[in-house]
């Protein structure tokens, strides 16, 4: 098996999936040491080193599983994947319903950011005068907007223990936001049930191709 089209796989997407991990569960951490929980910060974890949120299976073995498979197949695989969670006590926030919002939209929010500043180098990229770093830095631009509009997108779901369930959680009232937080034990088996049938790909796609359609209009790319 010729391995050269798996490692120029990896090389495109290595640091787009690390930065996209990192940055949104490091704004997690900011943002809940903001609002008064010092959890994440006394643990080590509000930290840019990858390497405090990197979980083997999650972060690195399933991803690039998926992207290998996906791409050698010529399929448009859902990249999925996972970091360790940064830990939030919401109880230890000045007002834990009202600043769970901002800290769960903090991780969606930073891969926002960062699909914006791929776009930006993307568009950098192709104005540059061709040279041999260019079809490189283009790969890894397009690379950077995918890996961070999906996470961005998937995220949002309303699904515990997701960031969009956790900001559903905090605008529905006491004893909705009581019941509905029982479900999240089932959060993570009905996502993957939801991956493997497909289903999310079809629930995700909408909104993936939304997004890339304002980044295109956005940077005319």
């Amino acid at each position: 098996m010729d391995i050269e089209p798996l490692v120029r796989i990896i090389a495109i997407y290595a640091l787009p999936v690390l930065f996209a991990i990192t940055l949104h569960e490091a704004a997690h951490g900011y943002v809940a040491r903001h609002f008064g929980d010092m959890t994440a910060f006394a643990q080590g974890r509000i930290s840019l080193n990858p390497a405090r949120h990197i979980d083997l299976v999650g972060t690195i073995i399933v991803p690039i599983a998926i992207l290998v498979l996906s791409k050698l197949s010529g399929g448009a695989g859902l990249l999925f994947g996972w970091a360790k969670p940064v830990p939030v006590n919401f109880s230890a926030l000045r007002r834990p319903r009202q600043n769970m919002l901002w800290v769960a939209a903090a991780g969606p929010a930073a891969n926002l950011v960062m699909a914006l500043g791929w776009a930006a180098l993307y568009k950098a990229d192709i104005l540059l005068p061709v040279n041999y770093f260019t079809e490189p830095l283009l790969l890894m631009g397009k690379a950077g907007m995918e890996v961070n509009i999906v996470l961005m997108v998937l995220n949002l779901l309303p699904l515990l223990p997701l960031d969009g369930g956790r900001i559903v959680a905090s605008l529905l009232p006491s004893r909705a936001a009581w019941g509905y937080a029982k479900l999240e034990p089932w959060g993570f088996p009905i996502l993957l049930l939801l991956l493997f049938t497909g289903a999310l790909a079809v629930i995700l796609g909408p909104m993936v191709n939304f997004s890339y359609r304002v980044l295109g209009t956005l940077f005319q790319i």
